[in-house]
């Protein structure tokens, strides 16, 4: 305690200077309304700025939250979009719709090899079932292969298994979607007639003959074309909407009445 006094002794002069200085400055600000503008001026961008750092903060460490919360989102408006068409109204009846929608995350990607597949961070526990159809926010990605608990398997578009019914935008002219393995940005779109009206730019999208994705969800543009061999179809080559190196969210489409699509379709091939 004595070593605090003996400086504040010491130091006196310095203590009542910078006292004296405050008591006049206050007297300033009081007296004299341009200074009082300046502080209160200087008080507020000092506040404002400390203010917008803070948000920034916070909204730096929200942005896994708020991605979750436009994710979700998402998903029900692109449920609402699949079954539009059924419904007048917005505000679609469960009962009446044709689609569901359940939103996921990518926790493996492969793009480089003949058969390329996906893992996806939902499963069976989440109502993930085979052969349900994959995209995301700019179109296809594949169709769900194999499921365990909590996590599944998908087939990329980019596998040369994959064989997906698509078309030529506002067009009933479809063929069938595949990819020879050379290009993980261009898959290739076969059976399109010569006949058909075909040009650079157009847009693909899957088609009406699919029990597993909604028609005309997009796909790509059209990059190249020619005839083939006979000279009766066209070989065409499809840019991807995807960057299929770069994928995170996706959405897994489950039509309920695909199971009595297939058990009619079958009926009818026994007939047959």
């Amino acid at each position: 305690m004595q070593r605090i006094i003996n400086f504040i002794l010491s130091n006196r002069n310095a203590f009542l200077y910078a006292f004296l200085l405050f008591i006049s400055l206050i007297l300033t600000f009081r007296s004299h309304s341009f200074h009082q503008s300046k502080a209160f001026n200087s008080s507020k961008w000092l506040t404002g700025n400390v203010y917008e750092t803070s948000t920034n903060i916070t909204s730096y460490f929200n942005l896994k939250k708020e991605n979750k919360s436009l994710v979700e989102e998402n998903r029900r408006l692109r449920e609402q979009l699949f079954n539009v068409k059924i419904s007048n109204s917005i505000d679609l009846d469960s009962s009446a719709s044709n689609f569901d929608v359940v939103n996921a995350q990518i926790i493996k990607n492969s793009y480089t090899s003949p058969r390329n597949y996906l893992t996806i961070n939902k499963g069976k526990k989440q109502g993930i079932e085979q052969d349900m159809g994959v995209i995301t926010t700019k179109g296809i990605l594949g169709i769900v292969e194999n499921t365990s608990t909590n996590f599944s398997t998908v087939q990329s578009i980019l596998n040369t298994k994959s064989n997906i019914n698509a078309k030529i935008k506002n067009t009933d002219y479809f063929g069938s979607l595949v990819w020879n393995g050379n290009d993980y940005t261009t898959v290739q779109l076969t059976d399109i007639p010569r006949l058909v009206p075909v040009a650079i730019g157009d847009t693909i999208v899957t088609g009406a003959m699919s029990s597993i994705f909604p028609e005309n969800i997009p796909i790509g543009l059209i990059s190249a074309f020619n005839l083939n061999d006979a000279k009766s179809f066209y070989n065409i080559d499809i840019q991807l909407f995807n960057d299929m190196a770069n994928v995170k969210n996706t959405y897994i489409i489950r039509n309920k009445n695909r199971e009595e699509i297939i058990e009619l379709e079958a009926r009818t091939d026994n007939v047959q």
